[in-house]
Protein backbone atom coordinates (compact mmCIF):
# COMPACT_ATOMS: atom_id res chain seq x y z
CA UNK A 1 0.00 0.00 0.00
CA UNK A 2 1.26 3.42 -0.77
CA UNK A 3 1.29 6.18 1.85
CA UNK A 4 -1.51 8.14 0.18
CA UNK A 5 -3.88 5.18 0.26
CA UNK A 6 -3.00 4.40 3.89
CA UNK A 7 -3.66 8.04 4.77
CA UNK A 8 -7.05 8.02 3.04
CA UNK A 9 -8.08 4.73 4.64
CA UNK A 10 -7.02 6.08 8.05
CA UNK A 11 -9.02 9.27 7.53
CA UNK A 12 -12.06 7.25 6.47
CA UNK A 13 -11.84 4.98 9.52
CA UNK A 14 -11.47 8.02 11.78
CA UNK A 15 -14.52 9.67 10.21
CA UNK A 16 -16.56 6.50 10.64
CA UNK A 17 -15.49 6.15 14.29
CA UNK A 18 -16.30 9.76 15.30
CA UNK A 19 -20.01 9.15 15.91
CA UNK A 20 -19.06 6.28 18.21
CA UNK A 21 -16.81 8.57 20.25
CA UNK A 22 -19.57 11.09 20.93
CA UNK A 23 -21.78 10.67 23.96
CA UNK A 24 -25.27 9.45 23.18
CA UNK A 25 -28.12 11.81 23.84
CA UNK A 26 -30.35 10.92 26.78
CA UNK A 27 -33.33 8.80 25.77
CA UNK A 28 -36.90 10.01 26.02
CA UNK A 29 -38.17 9.08 29.47
CA UNK A 30 -34.71 9.12 31.07
CA UNK A 31 -33.53 11.71 33.56
CA UNK A 32 -32.06 14.78 31.89
CA UNK A 33 -28.36 15.32 32.64
CA UNK A 34 -27.97 17.97 35.32
CA UNK A 35 -26.14 21.19 34.58
CA UNK A 36 -25.16 24.45 36.25
CA UNK A 37 -24.19 27.25 33.87
CA UNK A 38 -24.01 31.04 33.83
CA UNK A 39 -26.40 33.09 31.77
CA UNK A 40 -26.09 36.51 30.15
CA UNK A 41 -26.79 38.21 33.51
CA UNK A 42 -24.01 36.27 35.31
CA UNK A 43 -26.69 34.27 37.16
CA UNK A 44 -26.06 30.57 37.73
CA UNK A 45 -28.87 28.42 36.33
CA UNK A 46 -29.14 24.72 37.10
CA UNK A 47 -31.48 22.01 35.95
CA UNK A 48 -32.20 21.23 39.60
CA UNK A 49 -33.52 24.80 40.04
CA UNK A 50 -36.05 24.12 37.29
CA UNK A 51 -37.69 21.09 38.96
CA UNK A 52 -41.45 21.36 39.12
CA UNK A 53 -41.56 23.28 35.82
CA UNK A 54 -41.72 22.29 32.19
CA UNK A 55 -38.54 23.31 30.40
CA UNK A 56 -37.37 23.72 26.83
CA UNK A 57 -33.58 23.40 26.56
CA UNK A 58 -32.41 24.25 23.09
CA UNK A 59 -28.81 23.87 21.98
CA UNK A 60 -27.50 26.03 19.18
CA UNK A 61 -24.10 26.23 17.44
CA UNK A 62 -23.00 29.84 17.86
CA UNK A 63 -24.18 33.29 18.90
CA UNK A 64 -24.75 35.78 16.07
CA UNK A 65 -24.90 33.28 13.22
CA UNK A 66 -27.94 33.60 10.94
CA UNK A 67 -29.72 30.36 11.91
CA UNK A 68 -29.00 30.76 15.61
CA UNK A 69 -30.20 34.35 15.61
CA UNK A 70 -33.37 33.36 13.75
CA UNK A 71 -34.08 30.58 16.23
CA UNK A 72 -33.47 32.79 19.29
CA UNK A 73 -35.66 35.55 17.90
CA UNK A 74 -38.46 33.04 17.18
CA UNK A 75 -38.33 31.97 20.83
CA UNK A 76 -38.30 35.64 21.85
CA UNK A 77 -41.31 36.43 19.68
CA UNK A 78 -43.29 33.49 21.10
CA UNK A 79 -42.14 33.76 24.73
CA UNK A 80 -45.57 34.79 26.04
CA UNK A 81 -47.12 31.63 24.59
CA UNK A 82 -44.46 29.52 26.33
CA UNK A 83 -45.06 31.38 29.59
CA UNK A 84 -48.83 30.94 29.28
CA UNK A 85 -48.20 27.19 29.22
CA UNK A 86 -45.87 27.51 32.22
CA UNK A 87 -42.82 26.51 30.17
CA UNK A 88 -39.37 28.03 30.73
CA UNK A 89 -36.96 28.37 27.79
CA UNK A 90 -33.17 28.08 28.07
CA UNK A 91 -30.72 28.35 25.17
CA UNK A 92 -27.25 26.79 25.43
CA UNK A 93 -24.16 27.10 23.26
CA UNK A 94 -20.43 26.75 23.86
CA UNK A 95 -19.48 30.43 23.75
CA UNK A 96 -18.55 32.34 26.92
CA UNK A 97 -20.71 34.60 29.10
CA UNK A 98 -19.50 37.77 27.36
CA UNK A 99 -20.75 36.42 24.04
CA UNK A 100 -24.11 35.59 25.64
CA UNK A 101 -24.41 39.13 27.03
CA UNK A 102 -23.85 40.69 23.61
CA UNK A 103 -26.19 38.24 21.86
CA UNK A 104 -29.03 38.59 24.38
CA UNK A 105 -28.76 42.38 24.55
CA UNK A 106 -28.58 42.89 20.79
CA UNK A 107 -31.67 40.73 20.19
CA UNK A 108 -33.62 41.59 23.39
CA UNK A 109 -33.83 37.96 24.48
CA UNK A 110 -36.22 37.64 27.46
CA UNK A 111 -34.96 34.20 28.49
CA UNK A 112 -31.62 32.87 29.68
CA UNK A 113 -28.93 31.90 27.22
CA UNK A 114 -26.31 29.83 28.97
CA UNK A 115 -22.56 29.62 28.42
CA UNK A 116 -21.26 26.05 28.16
CA UNK A 117 -17.68 27.17 27.53
CA UNK A 118 -16.14 23.88 28.72
CA UNK A 119 -18.62 21.97 26.51
CA UNK A 120 -19.52 19.57 29.33
CA UNK A 121 -23.27 20.03 29.00
CA UNK A 122 -23.24 19.65 25.21
CA UNK A 123 -21.27 16.42 25.72
CA UNK A 124 -23.67 15.17 28.41
CA UNK A 125 -26.64 15.74 26.10
CA UNK A 126 -24.83 14.12 23.16
CA UNK A 127 -25.03 17.24 20.99
CA UNK A 128 -21.36 18.23 20.73
CA UNK A 129 -20.35 18.20 17.07
CA UNK A 130 -17.04 17.04 15.66
CA UNK A 131 -16.14 20.71 15.14
CA UNK A 132 -16.62 21.47 18.85
CA UNK A 133 -19.94 23.32 18.60
CA UNK A 134 -23.32 22.24 19.90
CA UNK A 135 -25.60 20.82 17.23
CA UNK A 136 -29.01 22.46 16.83
CA UNK A 137 -31.15 20.12 18.96
CA UNK A 138 -33.85 20.63 21.57
CA UNK A 139 -35.02 18.73 24.63
CA UNK A 140 -38.32 19.18 26.43
CA UNK A 141 -37.87 18.32 30.10
CA UNK A 142 -40.85 17.55 32.32
CA UNK A 143 -41.34 18.83 35.89
CA UNK A 144 -39.73 15.66 37.31
CA UNK A 145 -36.55 16.25 35.28
CA UNK A 146 -37.16 13.60 32.62
CA UNK A 147 -36.73 14.02 28.87
CA UNK A 148 -40.29 14.27 27.54
CA UNK A 149 -39.34 14.90 23.91
CA UNK A 150 -36.17 15.28 21.84
CA UNK A 151 -35.88 17.19 18.57
CA UNK A 152 -32.69 16.08 16.80
CA UNK A 153 -33.39 17.99 13.58
CA UNK A 154 -34.49 21.59 14.00
CA UNK A 155 -35.62 24.21 11.49
CA UNK A 156 -34.74 27.57 13.14
CA UNK A 157 -37.69 29.39 11.51
CA UNK A 158 -40.39 26.88 12.44
CA UNK A 159 -39.10 25.24 15.61
CA UNK A 160 -40.62 27.54 18.22
CA UNK A 161 -44.11 27.14 16.76
CA UNK A 162 -43.63 23.36 16.38
CA UNK A 163 -42.66 23.16 20.06
CA UNK A 164 -45.69 25.20 21.11
CA UNK A 165 -48.01 22.88 19.16
CA UNK A 166 -46.41 19.80 20.72
CA UNK A 167 -46.40 21.32 24.21
CA UNK A 168 -50.18 21.82 23.95
CA UNK A 169 -50.52 18.05 24.23
CA UNK A 170 -47.79 17.59 26.88
CA UNK A 171 -48.51 20.44 29.27
CA UNK A 172 -51.60 21.59 31.04
CA UNK A 173 -51.70 25.40 30.89
CA UNK A 174 -50.67 27.22 34.05
CA UNK A 175 -53.55 28.99 35.76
Amino acid sequence: MNASLVSRVGALLFALALPLLAAAEPATGSMAPNFRLQDQHDAWISLADQRGKWLVVYFYPMDETPGCTTEACEFRDNIFAFRKLGVNVLGISVQDVASKKEFATKHSLPFSVLADADKSVAKAYGVLSVLGYARRETFVIDPQGRIAKHYPDVDPKAHSKQLLADLQTLVKPAS
